[in-house]
């Protein structure tokens, strides 16, 4: 997996833009995700997510980082499978050990341009585009649609609400819709501090 992020200051801009390229939309759905680990959260202390999201599937994610990063890209090493009964799959795991450690929420709208992937992605905290493919594939597609190579992201968005709730000293785990309801912040002004060539 191979891919960079961007926060959308305005998400009916970016839908044009996309339009503009004549990628396929394949539909926009809710997902909720549950992040497992085991009782040391040795999952987390090794970059790697254990993962069971529903969306109009189930589907068991479990990701690792690569022997060698890229600072120009976000790569993980990534092993999907659909199941057929979230509930059940999450009582599986269980069983073996894992703990649901955090529930994420978004909603993703995909599109797809040729072999690329280009994936809105709503976020109780912001509005994202999410762009995965060849690496030359994405520096094409970002050039492409407007956007400023050196303003990507490279963080996942369990990484960045980490750093939402230590700046607003929040009091949730858990990255939901309702939870940020009653948050009144903007967090646009802290989330541009994580591309790549900010620093906080």
């Amino acid at each position: 997996e191979v891919e960079v992020k961007f926060l959308l200051p305005d998400v009916e801009d970016m839908r044009r833009r996309i339009a503009d390229t004549s990628a396929v939309k394949r539909g926009r759905v809710f997902e909720t995700n549950i992040r497992f680990d085991d009782v040391n959260d040795n999952l987390a202390a090794n970059s790697s997510l254990l993962r069971l999201r529903q969306d109009d599937q189930a589907i068991l994610t479990f990701k690792t980082k690569p022997p060698k990063e890229d600072p120009q890209f976000k790569i993980h090493n990534e092993y999907e499978v659909i199941v057929s009964d979230f509930d059940m799959m999450g009582s599986i795991l269980e069983k073996l050990g894992f703990i649901r450690r955090q529930i994420y929420e978004k909603w993703r709208e995909t599109f797809i341009l040729n072999a690329t992937h280009l994936c809105i992605d709503s976020m109780p905290y912001g509005d994202f585009i999410e762009i995965e493919g060849t690496k030359t594939a994405i520096i094409a597609v970002t050039s492409r649609l407007g956007l400023v190579w050196d303003h990507r992201i490279l963080l996942n968005y369990l990484e960045m609400f980490n750093i939402i709730k230590k700046h607003f000293s929040l009091t949730f785990d858990d990255v939901t819709f309702d939870n940020f309801a009653s948050v009144p912040h903007d967090f646009r002004p802290l989330i541009q501090k994580m591309r790549v060539r900010e620093s906080f």
